[in-house]
Formats: C-alpha cells, sequence, structure tokens
C-alpha cells in the first residue's frame, strides 16, 4: 500500500478537528514554500527571485508601488509569464518584511550613487 493510499484510509476515520489539525500541520509545513521563486547564495545578493532568471522578487514588487501595470513588466521582462508575477505577489504576502527590506537596502544604494 502506497503512502497516499495509507493516508486516504486514515482521513475516512478522522474527525474534523483531526482533519482541521492536519491541514493546520501541512500549511505549516507546506505553506510557506514558494512556488515559483527561488533563492540562490551568490545570486542577485541571495535575493527571492523568479525561476529560471534574475529578476528579485523585490524588484517587481517595487515597481508594481510605483504603479507599473502587470502588462508592462510583463512586456518590460520577457522572460516573465503571468504566473511568475502571480507567485512573486503570493511570496510578497508571505515574506512582506524582507521584501521591504530590501526594496529599502536597494533604495539606499541607489542614493549613494
Amino acid at each position: 500500500m502506497t503512502a497516499l493510499k495509507k493516508i486516504e484510509a486514515l482521513l475516512m476515520e478522522m474527525s474534523i478537528g483531526e482533519k482541521a489539525q492536519l491541514m493546520k500541520w501541512l500549511f505549516n509545513d507546506v505553506g510557506q514554500a514558494a512556488i515559483g521563486i527561488e533563492k540562490t547564495k551568490n545570486v542577485c545578493g541571495g535575493s527571492a527571485c523568479i525561476v529560471r532568471t534574475r529578476i528579485p522578487v523585490w524588484l517587481l514588487v517595487e515597481a508594481r508601488n510605483l504603479g507599473t501595470s502587470e502588462a508592462a513588466l510583463l512586456q518590460s521582462y520577457p522572460t516573465l509569464r503571468a504566473e511568475d508575477l502571480t507567485n512573486a505577489w503570493a511570496y510578497y504576502r508571505i515574506h512582506k518584511e524582507e521584501i521591504d527590506a530590501e526594496i529599502k537596502e536597494n533604495e539606499a544604494l541607489d542614493y549613494e550613487n
């Protein structure tokens, strides 16, 4: 019997409360995962980037904050797909403090130059 089959059998035996607890555990384990986003040491300073690219999430969030539309972002970055933007916005919702700090850090660099 596969693990999924075992889980399916267990689910049938569980109460609603137990299922809710299981969902909470699963969310804590998997929910923080960033689909379509990766951090690679020594790539863009280790910032969260869109997979297949070196486009940091903070850059996209900052562009959106400045009024750039999703259509304009997709046109400006031909390697981006609409789902990449959706993933970036989701990552930002979960990691708002991290991305806001990177935006401030990069603004400070702009002022120094």
